[in-house]
């Protein structure tokens, strides 16, 4: 039997146990890798501010459509009858006041009339003197007896009927007097012209349309409001009216109406609007559509800054900051806006941290930073310490 040496055999498990030390020092278990990465602290994701939803008071408002209409339009006919338009003095659009002079008709055929008129009194004038001195003379003659009661009676009656001719005559006179005045078209009331069918040179019938005519130039809006809102509406109840062309007037309800459309089931609001509505610095037009608000007062709201809400998926959302500094996703009910504040009707409360910078970008459970906890504790720090005296 062979003897092996026992040296060189040590030397060699040496040798690689030394090399196993070594690898299992640079290289450790991935296990402990494990443990150390889950142990390494979670950076934020976002830093943001935050805010407390505040209590304010907000106009409560009710929308509505409807149409600008004339507050009163008033139709401008003819009165003579078989007369000539000799000339139209004003056209659409034009400011007319009370009395104004619109159209004019040929006066000839009436003042021939008028003229006969004329004579016809005098001549009933002259037949009537006459017949009042055959009564005088006739009362004076009846005591004697030189004239017959019949004869009398005819006087005294010729005189009665030619004071009545006289009467006749004065009102036949008057008649054509009036005629001449209709020869002029005169405006009812100040306004504005809204439509023109004279034309120079037409004969018209007496009652034929010449003019139409927004009276006074007042509009009004006249709003569909459902029947169930009309109980928050009354008369004076303020209104705000933006026309199609953004034009911006405030009125005032003057009337409800007292029937609800079958079909809709609303109800007009007649608003009025404030003169000079037509001018062209509020350019309102009759039958335009036109939006607006009617001001039913204010009321208490729970608001939050306006970038506080997130919508998604066609909902609102706000986030919740939480003491461990992780934001909680809120579904939430938007209400009213003012400024750059909107209500929140549900889902928020008036002790709780609202996200407010950078809440687009976060998602629900995200660990994030608040800028504002720093500065307040800052804030209070230098607050309570104390200059060493």
């Amino acid at each position: 039997m062979k003897s092996y040496p026992i040296k060189p055999l040590a030397g060699a498990l040496l040798a690689v146990c030394g090399i196993a030390g070594i690898g299992f020092a640079l290289f450790p278990p991935a296990s402990n890798a494990a443990d150390d990465k889950q142990a390494a602290p979670q950076k934020a994701a976002l830093t943001v501010t935050t805010a407390r939803p505040q209590a304010s008071r907000l106009p409560i408002k009710l929308a509505a459509n409807g149409n600008v209409a004339a507050w009163q339009e008033a139709s401008v006919g003819s009165e003579s009858n078989g007369l000539r338009l000799t000339e139209v003095k004003v056209n659409v659009g034009d400011q007319v006041k009370a009395g104004q002079v619109l159209a004019v008709f040929s006066a000839d055929a009436v003042n021939a009339d008028l003229a006969q008129a004329r004579a016809g009194l005098q001549e009933a004038e002259a037949n009537a003197a006459e017949a009042a001195a055959n009564a005088v003379r006739a009362r004076s003659l009846q005591s004697s007896g030189a004239l017959s009661a019949q004869q009398i009676s005819q006087y005294l009656t010729a005189e009665q009927t030619a004071n009545a001719r006289i009467a006749s005559a004065k009102a036949a006179l008057a008649t054509q007097q009036l005629r001449l005045r209709y020869t002029q078209v005169l405006a009812p009331d100040a306004g504005v012209i809204s439509a023109r069918s004279a034309t120079v040179g037409a004969v018209v019938g007496a009652g034929t349309e010449l003019f139409r005519m927004i009276r006074q130039g007042r509009l009004e809006w006249r709003a569909e409001v459902v029947a169930a809102d009309l109980r928050q509406i009354h008369a004076g109840t303020g209104a705000v009216v933006t026309a199609a062309n953004g034009a911006v007037l405030s009125g005032k309800v003057r009337m409800i109406a007292p029937t609800v459309d079958p079909q809709t089931r609303s109800a007009l609001v007649y608003v009025d609007l404030p003169a000079g509505a037509l001018n062209e610095a509020a350019p309102f037009k009759a039958g335009m559509f036109a939006s607006g608000q009617f001001e039913l007062g204010t009321s208490e709201a729970l608001t939050v800054p306006q970038q506080a809400i997130v919508v998604r998926d066609g909902f609102s959302y706000v986030f919740r900051l939480n003491a461990d500094q992780h934001v909680s996703q809120l579904k939430v009910k938007a209400g009213r806006r003012l400024a750059e504040r909107i209500e929140v009707l549900d889902g928020v409360k008036p002790d709780m941290a609202v996200v407010v910078s950078g809440a687009g970008f976060l998602n629900d459970g995200d660990l994030v930073r608040n800028v504002a906890a720093p500065q307040a504790v800052a804030a209070a720090a230098t607050a309570t310490v104390k200059p060493a005296k």
